[in-house]
């Protein structure tokens, strides 16, 4: 017989933080996976332009510059509760206004004011993550025990991937039966959003905030300092970081351009693109468990090595696709072939990146060195989200989508080449 699915709770605290995680999770899914298209979303429905497009990327990462301030400032925050609540309210609110946007574009329509008002929606919701994740994981580490957090971690995230997939496609589905339909799918997602954190704030929660005597300028000079300092003594992470940057800006300068190759060269549907998008984080799903085991056993930069590799070659696969476009067309869906096997190297780069990113800085620090190690990681990655989709988008405009293609396979070669001279020397 087989046994039946049961979670073991070490307490009714304990029991009521993953309820409401997961309730959190499944809400954050359905946002995650609409927001998956939100690129096509400004390509198709508001016929923005290439430059449009990078900037879009650009706010991702952009924030990231201000990591270490950010980091500081929470440290002080008392009452966490109501920041985070402030700040759903204030980074999710502003999507109601695509009720307003017009629902058909024509010659007529001032599309290029509803363009920048897309894009300064997203600038302030994207400008949230920095603050709201980090406290996110406080509020689940004070209430998850020790030995259970990685395994009702597990099981939230879980539930976040599989409805991800779930709203993604059909949403896909819902944009090519009704173009229209994110002027009411957005200012739903502001109401999912703002609710998803006050469920989340629910968890019990009492945070012990240190007791600063220094200015918030001298702590962040202090923790500035420190960054210095570990990049001139530890020559391992270093090179990590190197590496990093490298294959970083390569994952930039190409990511706008790839979204105008999908779009305007092999001429997906929405629904194409959903299924590209859910057949790479399908891998990604299945492949992170067996990965997770292999970087607890191997450096970082060995890990690194093979994680850039699949990078590598998702690149190389997408740039053949415009040379040999042979495809099947199934339920309106293009499946091309070479598409598939990049889009299998992207699920793959997706299940290693998804650890490395978050753990691979860590294994160079002591325990309590790790959030400065990890703020260095951040803000290297704000810096090169500062210039790196903009310039990818100039680079397509000179030398088009094979050249940008092959500029991120040299770098991607580079950050690899980087690491295995590290490897040999340290």
């Amino acid at each position: 017989m087989t046994k039946k699915f049961k979670i073991s709770f070490a307490s009714k605290d304990e029991k009521r933080t993953f309820l409401l995680h997961l309730v959190f999770s499944i809400f954050d899914g359905i946002i995650l996976g609409v927001l998956a298209l939100n690129e096509y979303v400004l390509i198709k429905g508001l016929k923005g332009s290439s430059y449009q497009i990078g900037i879009l990327f650009q706010f991702t990462v952009v924030v990231l510059i201000i990591a270490v301030p950010l980091t500081e400032i929470l440290k002080r925050t008392i009452k966490k509760i109501r920041m985070l609540r402030l700040v759903a309210i204030f980074t999710r609110a502003p999507l109601l206004l695509l009720l307003f946007f017009p629902k058909t574009i024509t010659e007529t329509t001032d599309i290029f004011f509803f363009q920048i008002v897309f894009l300064i929606i997203f600038l302030i919701y994207f400008s949230a993550n920095p603050l709201i994740m980090p406290t996110i994981n406080g509020f689940l580490k004070t209430n998850y025990k020790h030995e259970n957090f990685s395994k009702l971690y597990g099981y939230s995230a879980t539930a976040n991937k599989i409805v991800m997939l779930i709203a993604t496609f059909f949403f896909g589905l819902l944009l090519d039966r009704f173009s229209n339909a994110y002027t009411y799918v957005y200012p739903f997602l502001a109401i999912l959003g703002i609710s998803s954190i006050f469920i989340l704030t629910q968890i019990k929660y009492s945070p012990i905030v240190p007791k600063n005597k220094r200015s918030l300028k001298e702590a962040v000079k202090e923790v500035t300092g420190s960054i210095i300092n570990i990049l001139k003594k530890n020559k391992a992470f270093r090179d990590f970081e190197i590496g990093f940057m490298f294959y970083g800006l390569a994952w930039l300068v190409t990511i706008a351009v790839i979204a105008l190759f999908l779009e305007n060269e092999l001429k997906l549907n929405y629904s194409g693109i959903a299924f590209y998008k859910n057949f790479y984080t399908s891998v990604s799903i299945l492949l992170t468990p067996l990965f997770g085991k292999l970087l607890g056993k191997i450096n970082p930069r060995k890990f690194a090595i093979y994680t850039f590799g699949a990078m590598l070659l998702y690149l190389l696969f997408m740039g053949l696709t415009e040379y040999f476009p042979l495809y099947i067309e199934i339920f309106e869906i293009k499946i091309y072939y070479t598409l598939l096997f990049s889009f299998l190297a992207y699920g793959i780069f997706g299940a290693m990146m998804g650890l490395l990113w978050y753990i691979g800085s860590a294994y160079f620090a002591k325990d309590e060195d790790a959030a400065d190690y990890q703020s260095v990681h951040l803000s290297f990655t704000g810096f090169r989200g500062a210039f790196a989709p903009l310039a990818g988008v100039y680079l397509f405009e000179i030398i088009g989508y094979s050249g940008v293609f092959l500029v991120g396979i040299i770098s991607i070669f580079i950050a690899i080449l980087v690491l295995i001279i590290s490897l040999r020397k340290i």
